[in-house]
């Protein structure tokens, strides 16, 4: 392997390209903050590519309409249709929604949407309205009208101190309720069914009155109180099947389903198995300083995937990686200031803090009782500090021997930065290829990482 240790430059605008400058040559500078920390050199790393399967859904709306048909008596001539949609971060869930609103149209049927999310959007209903447009679905972009309320039915208890709320618009305005969601590990709890259609039955069509009643129980008890109260609503309102997408590793849709509500609960622990399967995975086991971009609600509820990075609030999950320290450095235009789980980093920049929006971010961890999700961690001002700042955090680690991997998010694995101390390892797997040679971790002259279009995509 050649060892290429040049560096790269920004380019500031009216301004002569500065000269690459390396960790060492910023220390020198005695630039910034921390620099009793930002002493020895880093290791070199190198581009890698983590290969993914490729195999995903074209035709979206083909795909949906192939899911729908052998439900389609479920959706009679003249029927009132709801579509419960909500989560963040579902490839082209604005096509798969345009999909069901055409096929359902095409039935004779009359249909609507509904925002199914909680909490979300700052628990009103213009702010549940402003998530689905980030999401692309618009009255405009999907052909119906959307009915967004805060206001619920209550069903019932499900057991003592249990109440079971649906959106009142839903239970009030349609005759069918189809909810639209992708089945995936949940991020916050482990059970025989986590994300997916039961529990945007259970939470997510309760708003925000019973995604709080709902997380007063705490997340000890999700396993078993999502199938539970899905099941009671079942019982009481007429969802005679649900939509599930599943997404490869490179976060596409690989498969659209309808699922009826009498194998809901068989099918969707089977579809749980197979997306869990098929989702990304660090290619390494034991990482010093795990680099992320941005975190952010599209990318994850918890805003970086627990499932991916090894980690929670409480401590390891025990899935993913050993990771050691986390830095973020920023969030996602997509997640509107909404920083939950930024508790769950190490060392964060100072531009990430002063993006995030208190109110979407606190209301967000006091509906799930994580008051820890809103924790800011040790703040600095650039990448360089950061990850001498990280390294020095971590136990027996020298900064020339630092494990360090860095990527775009936790929902894209393609491309990462891997450090020459676990290079052979990641290479190791078989699934992983060197797309540009080690070469020093260059910053520009404020102490930021270089400018990579290779890497940015």
């Amino acid at each position: 392997m050649d060892h290429d240790t040049s560096g790269h430059a920004a380019v500031m605008p009216g301004k002569l390209a500065d000269p690459p400058i390396t960790a060492r040559e910023l220390e020198a500078t005695g630039s910034g903050q921390f620099n009793e920390f930002t002493h020895g050199t880093l290791p070199r790393w190198a581009l890698v590519r983590h290969r993914m399967d490729p195999a995903e859904v074209e035709d979206v709306a083909a795909a949906v309409a192939a899911a729908l048909q052998p439900v389609a008596a479920a959706i009679p001539a003249g029927a009132r249709v709801c579509l419960a949609v909500g989560s963040r971060g579902i490839d082209r869930i604005d096509e798969v929604v345009r999909g069901a609103v055409d096929w359902i149209r095409a039935r004779g049927a009359e249909v609507f949407v509904v925002p199914a999310m909680g909490s979300h959007g700052g628990a009103t209903p213009a702010g549940q309205l402003d998530v689905l447009a980030s999401y692309g679905i618009t009255p405009e972009s999907i052909g119906c009208e959307i009915r967004s309320s805060m206001e619920t039915v209550e069903l019932g208890e499900v057991r003592a101190g249990v109440p079971v709320f649906v959106d009142r618009n839903a239970f009030d305005g349609a005759d069918v309720i189809v909810p639209i969601n992708r089945v995936k590990p949940h991020t916050d709890f482990s059970g025989e069914v986590e994300s997916g259609l039961m529990k945007m039955i259970a939470i997510g069509l309760g708003k925000q009155k019973g995604a709080d009643t709902f997380h007063r129980q705490g997340f000890a008890t999700f396993h078993e109180l999502i199938p539970a109260v899905a099941e009671f609503t079942l019982s009481k309102v007429n969802i005679p099947f649900g939509l599930a997408l599943v997404e490869n590793g490179a976060a596409r849709i690989w498969q659209i389903e309808a699922v009826p509500k009498e194998r809901i609960w068989d099918r969707e622990r089977q579809l749980l198995a197979i997306a869990r399967d098929r989702m990304a995975h660090l290619p390494i086991d034991n990482i010093d300083v795990l680099v992320l971009d941005a975190i952010g609600k599209d990318i994850s509820g918890l805003g970086m995937d627990s499932n991916v990075v090894g980690r929670y609030y409480t401590g390891p999950t025990g899935s993913g990686p050993s990771v050691q320290r986390i830095v973020v450095r920023d969030l996602t235009a997509e997640t509107e200031g909404n920083a939950v789980g930024i508790g769950m980093a190490d060392v964060v920049l100072r531009r990430t803090v002063e993006k995030m929006d208190a109110h979407k971010t606190y209301m967000n961890c006091i509906t799930a009782k994580t008051p820890e999700g809103g924790r800011v961690a040790l703040t600095v001002e650039t990448d360089q500090q950061a990850l001498f700042v990280a390294i020095a955090c971590c136990l027996k680690v020298e900064p020339p021997d630092a494990r360090i991997v860095r990527i775009r998010d936790t929902k894209h694995l393609e491309l990462m930065y891997v450090s020459e101390p676990a290079l052979e390892e990641v290479l190791a797997t078989g699934r992983c290829e060197v797309v540009r040679e080690l070469e020093s971790i260059a910053f520009d002259g404020a102490g930021m990482f270089a400018p990579d279009p290779e890497y940015a995509g």
